[in-house]
C-alpha cells in the first residue's frame, strides 16, 4: 500500500516539476525550432510511458495486495502472446515516434542552402581558430604537412584559393544576422565537439576528417562557444565566442582580418620575425589556451605584465621570471609551478629558437602591469598586489 502511495506521489511531484519548472529552454538565436519541436516531442513520449508505467505498478500493488486471511498465490502463466504483441507493438510505436522525427531533422541540420556562408571552424587542445573564405567564395585546401609555426591550420601556400582566405586571430569571431552559415569543423589532435548552447547547435570535430551542420542567426548578441567533449587535462577552458553583428558591421569587422597570404608576408619580414614567430608558436602550440595575455584570470598564469615580476611558487620560494626562469617553465613545466595554479601544463618539445621566440613575445606583454583577479589577487603572480 505504502508503495504504490509512494509510486502516485512520485508521478504527481514529476509532472508538476515540468509544468511549473523555471528552467525553460532559453530562446533560440538561430532557425533551429525543429530541434526544439523534436526535443519537446521526446520529452512527451518517454514522459508517457514514465507515467503509464508508474500508474500500472501502482494499481497492480494495489489489486493484488497481500489481504490477512487470504491464501492467494500468483498464477504461473510462462507466457502471454497476446500481452507479448501489445507490448511489442506499444514499443515499436514508442520507439518510432522517438527516432523518425529527430532523422527528419537531422538530415536538414546537414543539408545547407545553396547560399550559405561558409565558415571553418579547427579545434585544438585548447583553443577555437576560425577560417572565413575570400573574395573568390572558397576556401583553400589544407594538409597536415603543411603545419608549421607560421601555419598552424596547414593551408596549401600553392593552392591560389587560400591565399585570399581570412584567418581570425584569438577565439572570437563574428557572424551576420540572418545569414545562413555553413559550419565546416576540423581537429588538428583529438576529438572535439564544435557547441553553441544558445544557439542550441553542435556537431562532433573528428581527426582526419571534416564534419559540417549549419544554421542561421536571427538573434544579435555575443555568445559562447564550448568544447562538448572531453579532450584532455585543458577541456574546461576550451571557450570562444561567436558575435552575431548585423550584415554591414560584419563586413566592415571581416575587411579589418588578415588574409593567409598577409600573415606569411608580415611573419617573413625580419623586424616582425620574433614577435610574430612568438605569437604564433603561442596559438599554434596551445599556449593561449590557459594563459591569457589581457592579464583575465585563466588556468595558468597571465603573460600580460609577467615578465621580470616576482612570482611565488607551490614549494613556498620566490623566484623572478626573467628569461632564464621563463624558457626554465617552457622546458620544464613541472620544475617551478606557481602558487595557486595547477601543475597540468604538458612538456613540450621546442628549439632554442622558438624558446627565445615565446620568451620575447611574453616580454613584449609587459609594458603594462598585469591586472587582479578576483578576491583582489594579481593573475600573473597569484599574490595580493
Amino acid at each position: 500500500m505504502g508503495m504504490a502511495v509512494a509510486l502516485l506521489l512520485i508521478v504527481v511531484a514529476s509532472v508538476l516539476f515540468h509544468i511549473l519548472s523555471p528552467w525553460w529552454s532559453t530562446p533560440l538565436a538561430s532557425n533551429w525550432k525543429q530541434m526544439d519541436d523534436t526535443l519537446l516531442m521526446t520529452l512527451a513520449v518517454t514522459g508517457a510511458f514514465f507515467v503509464a508505467i508508474n500508474l500500472f505498478v501502482a494499481f497492480i500493488l494495489l489489486r493484488h495486495r497481500h489481504r490477512h486471511g487470504q491464501d492467494r498465490r500468483a498464477a504461473y502463466e510462462p507466457e502471454n502472446r497476446r500481452l507479448e504483441w501489445w507490448l511489442i507493438g506499444l514499443s515499436t510505436l514508442g520507439i518510432v515516434g522517438l527516432l523518425a522525427p529527430g532523422l527528419f531533422v537531422y538530415a536538414n541540420y546537414v543539408a545547407p542552402p545553396s547560399q550559405a556562408m561558409l565558415l571553418e571552424v579547427t579545434g585544438q587542445q585548447w583553443q577555437w581558430h576560425f577560417r572565413f573564405p575570400g573574395k573568390d567564395g572558397r576556401l583553400g585546401t589544407t594538409d597536415a604537412r603543411f603545419v608549421s609555426v607560421d601555419n598552424p591550420l596547414g593551408l596549401n601556400p600553392d593552392d591560389p584559393a587560400g591565399l585570399d582566405d581570412v584567418m581570425v586571430e584569438g577565439n572570437e569571431t563574428q557572424l551576420p544576422l540572418n545569414v545562413p552559415v555553413k559550419v565546416l569543423l576540423r581537429s588538428k589532435d583529438v576529438l572535439h565537439d564544435f557547441y553553441l548552447p544558445n544557439i542550441r547547435a553542435r556537431m562532433n570535430m573528428v581527426p582526419g576528417m571534416v564534419t559540417s551542420f549549419w544554421f542561421t542567426p536571427t538573434q544579435a548578441g555575443r555568445f559562447e562557444v564550448l568544447c562538448a567533449q572531453l579532450c584532455g587535462v585543458g577541456h574546461h577552458n576550451m571557450r570562444g565566442y561567436v558575435r552575431i553583428t548585423e550584415p554591414a558591421a560584419f563586413e566592415t569587422w571581416l575587411a579589418g582580418q588578415h588574409t593567409f597570404a598577409q600573415l606569411r608576408q608580415a611573419s617573413a619580414a625580419p623586424q616582425a620575425a620574433g614577435a610574430m614567430l612568438g605569437k604564433a608558436l603561442a596559438q599554434s602550440k596551445g599556449c593561449v589556451a590557459c594563459h591569457s595575455v589581457d592579464g583575465s584570470a585563466s588556468v595558468g598564469p597571465t603573460w600580460r605584465g609577467l615578465f621580470n615580476h616576482s612570482v611565488p611558487l607551490a614549494d613556498g620560494s620566490t623566484r623572478q621570471a626573467d628569461a632564464a626562469y621563463l624558457a626554465e617553465s617552457i622546458r620544464e613545466p613541472q620544475a617551478s609551478v606557481v602558487k595557486g595554479y595547477p601543475p597540468i601544463m604538458p612538456k613540450t618539445v621546442l628549439s632554442d629558437e622558438e624558446v627565445a621566440a615565446l620568451v620575447g613575445y611574453i616580454q613584449s606583454l609587459s609594458s603594462a602591469p598585469a591586472t587582479t583577479g578576483a578576491g583582489g589577487t594579481n593573475a600573473a603572480t597569484g599574490r595580493q598586489p
